[in-house]
């Protein structure tokens, strides 16, 4: 005969399997509603379950349950606006950081493509579509200038289009470069059900005053949460009526955003390129934050010595596939028995001071470029920068990204080699060597992402007299480490 103790046990285990039983058909249900195919495609999922408490047999108590996604490649969809004239040579620009079959969206092209070089379509482009005829527009809008209403009106062209579980929309230009894994990284922090309106200013601060500092400037990318987007899609209409007057089409989409209640949240990494000449002292200099985009590659030198604007921009992205969080972060060390200050702008320069240089001082860029338009007085930036020096103390030995590998131990290896000889003598400074015969500049770092950006990462230097090469490896800072 059973004991209590048995009995109690039995029952324990009978009411275990029915509640197992119970969770296993409820969970059968629930899959049902919910396809599994729906669940990684779109941030959620609505089932309902009866009101038990209705009158009604017709009135349901609806239960939303939100299965979280983080943010991916899949969420956005890139509007790019072009011209079929431009299209010709600006397409590796474009080329240079899409992924076919991954990345989302559409190149918008004034009139359809023409000529061998661009037919048949490239695999490696995104589609393209041929932006709707606004000429009807005009007549009905008023405009002053058709070209910034057929900028503006592609934010609802894409909208129109957009796929199932589209979270963020990044309207651009074909003569940018994104780096979309930070771009992804930086919108996963943010809730996409919300209203955002994601840009960067331009780095000549008269286009600033001109335009506005409030807009973003949409050749380095405007970036709308898709609610937003939807909203600024249904009203685009009558806001092209309202501002039918404006010649700006950045600044008509922030008068847009503006009416629907949103104001620009900058993006320090999105970076307009309001320069001209030579960017490689602004590109040495990166401020601490993401990079996100490069625009006017048309109108500045190309960026690496020996190569063509197209060249550069598939060579910058070699690097960016092994690592974008580090993409032009700046990391400053030391090789104190030498005197040497070395400043590394990861995937792109690596720079040789022969003296002790402050961190402070390091960071503001050589102005190696010019502003934008004619303007001579200052200001010009809105960034500190610091004046080319003929000084063999201030003056850096300049090196630029080669190639790149993964290392047996499992570090990333980016090479950098001398671009040119500096030819202007030796610092004098007392305790000072001379770097001219240091030709390439080996730079090892970790093959995991670096996300906190707030702080820089420390590093060390490793050179044996006499060497024509030095090597540079990463690590974490110390607690309280001071690295001036």
């Amino acid at each position: 005969m059973p004991t209590f103790e048995t009995s109690l046990v039995i029952n324990i285990c009978k009411a275990v399997l029915i509640c197992g039983l119970t969770l296993y058909v409820a969970t059968i249900i629930f899959l049902n509603k919910c396809p599994s195919n729906h669940l990684f495609s779109s941030s959620k999922c609505i089932t309902s379950f009866p009101n038990n408490n209705s009158q009604s047999n017709t009135s349901n108590h609806v239960v939303q349950i939100s299965i979280s996604v983080p943010t991916n490649i899949n969420h956005l969809v890139f509007g790019l606006l072009g011209s079929e004239e431009a299209w010709h040579h600006r397409k590796p620009y474009i080329e240079s950081w899409w992924r076919p079959n991954i990345t989302k969206g559409y190149l918008l092209l004034d009139v359809p493509p023409q000529g061998d070089d661009l037919l048949p379509w490239s695999l490696n482009s995104p589609p393209y579509r041929v932006s709707d005829d606004v000429s009807p527009l005009v007549n009905e809008t008023n405009h002053v200038d058709p070209r910034v209403l057929r900028m503006v009106h592609g934010i609802m062209e894409v909208v129109r289009e957009a796929h199932e579980g589209v979270r963020w929309v990044v309207m651009g230009d074909d003569d940018s470069i994104f780096f979309v894994d930070n771009m992804v990284d930086i919108l996963a922090q943010y809730d996409h059900t919300q209203y955002y309106y994601f840009g960067g200013h331009s780095e000549f601060i008269m286009a600033n005053y001109f335009f506005s500092f409030h807009q973003a400037f949409g050749g380095a990318g405007i970036i709308l949460s898709y609610p937003l987007a939807r909203a600024f899609a249904n009203n685009v209409i009558s806001c092209l009526k309202r501002y039918a007057y404006l010649r700006s089409a950045d600044r008509t989409t922030m008068s847009c955003t503006a009416d629907i209640g949103v104001n620009l949240s900058p993006l320090r990494g999105s970076h307009q390129i309001d320069l001209r000449g030579d960017l490689s002292g602004f590109l040495s200099s990166h401020p601490k934050s993401l990079l996100v985009s490069l625009h006017h590659f048309d109108t500045i030198d190309p960026i690496f010595p020996t190569m063509d604007r197209a060249q550069s921009g598939y060579h910058l992205l070699n690097a960016a596939k092994f690592d974008q969080s580090r993409m032009l972060q700046q990391t400053i060390c030391y090789k104190r028995s030498n005197n040497w200050t070395f400043s590394i702008s990861w995937g792109y320069s690596a720079n040789i001071y022969e003296n002790i240089m402050p961190r402070s001082w390091i960071q503001r860029p050589i102005e190696t470029f010019k502003p934008w338009g004619n303007i001579t007085l200052p200001p010009h930036y809105n960034f500190d920068t610091r004046n080319f020096s003929w000084d063999p103390c201030e003056t850096p030995h300049m090196y630029f990204f080669q190639s790149i590998e993964i290392t047996p131990r499992n570090k990333i290896l980016t090479k950098y080699i001398r671009a040119w000889p500096r030819g202007i003598g030796v610092c004098l400074y007392p305790g000072s060597y001379p770097a001219e015969y240091v030709n390439e500049i080996h730079v090892y770092s970790p093959t995991t992402k670096r996300l906190k950006i707030n702080r820089c990462e420390c590093c060390d230097v490793i050179h044996k007299a006499g060497s024509f090469k030095a090597a540079v490896r990463y690590r974490e800072c110390k607690l309280d480490e001071i690295i001036a």
